[in-house]
């Protein structure tokens, strides 16, 4: 019996951490020292991880393709007290991924979280119609980009240890968007990338995780929602009746690039409003 007791008292203890941990009270600053990178980070979703990663204790490297943005995006989290910098990068471009890199080495030292949020979709229309130039462009982007850009930071992460690789993908992987198709087939191809890269990158103790967000209100995806019909019409199809914020992204990402996510890899989680989210 005392050995009972003792077993029991001890489960209770554990269950009490990790339901600290899972409501962030065990550690105030999840993310404390830790270094993210997050591309496209200058407004949207991509402004509301950087913000959120930072708030956990991170420091956080913004980027943008216009210099402007990331002026904007660091003056605003740097004037909320938070560990903030920021370069340009257009993802598509070599010197641009290398210099983000170098950018935050050269700031902190190395890098430990790397969140790939860039994305274009530069059609709307039939799959038929699709130029090669379009797809292209797309692919290019979406999914070649992020393998790189992926490719670029490995080497850093290495050197600490070890680190967590954030992959934004969509909700379009699992159920294809009207009239976005080359934009829909790029994320699902996303959710495969991760899968590869979280088996190859295990034996060097990076973790690789997609986010697949539902339609979340931004102006990246105000074409699915701007009609007011239309945006009553998605809400009537979730089981959480209203579109997405930025914010409910964000705490996702931060807790996949902790601690408490450490034994989470290869995985996608869906932050949906409980649409259809399978192949």
């Amino acid at each position: 019996m005392h050995k009972a007791g003792l077993l029991l008292g001890a489960c209770v203890r554990s269950w009490k951490s990790v339901r600290m941990a899972s409501s962030g009270v065990a550690r105030r600053d999840p993310l404390a020292n830790k270094v993210a990178l997050v591309t496209a980070s200058t407004d949207g979703i991509g402004l509301a991880i950087a913000r959120r990663l930072a708030q956990d204790g991170a420091h956080v490297v913004v980027s943008s393709r216009k210099q402007q943005n990331v002026d904007q995006a660091v003056a605003a989290l740097q004037g909320e007290g938070l560990s903030v910098s920021g370069t340009v990068c257009h993802v598509g471009k070599a010197e641009d991924r290398e210099r983000l890199v170098t950018t935050a080495v050269k700031l902190h030292g190395g890098i430990d979280i790397l969140v790939s949020n860039a994305a274009v979709n530069p059609f709307f229309g039939n799959l038929m119609d699709v130029t090669e130039e379009v797809w292209d462009k797309i692919l290019d982007i979406n999914v070649k980009a992020t393998a790189l850009m992926t490719k670029a930071v490995v080497p850093e992460m290495e050197k600490r240890g070890g680190g967590s690789v954030v992959i934004v993908a969509s909700i379009a992987a699992y159920t294809p968007f009207p009239g976005l198709g080359p934009y829909n087939v790029s994320k699902t191809a996303l959710l495969g990338l991760g899968k590869n890269l979280a088996i190859e990158l295990a034996q060097s103790n990076i973790r690789v995780n997609c986010l697949a967000p539902g339609i979340i209100k931004t102006n990246f995806s105000q074409v699915l929602w701007m009609d007011k019909a239309r945006e009553e019409a998605l809400k009537e199809a979730l089981r959480i009746r209203r579109l997405g914020t930025p914010e409910d992204c964000a705490g996702i990402v931060s807790f996949l690039c902790s601690e408490d996510a450490s034994y989470i890899t290869g995985e996608t989680v869906t932050v949906a409003g409980g649409a259809p989210s399978r192949l």
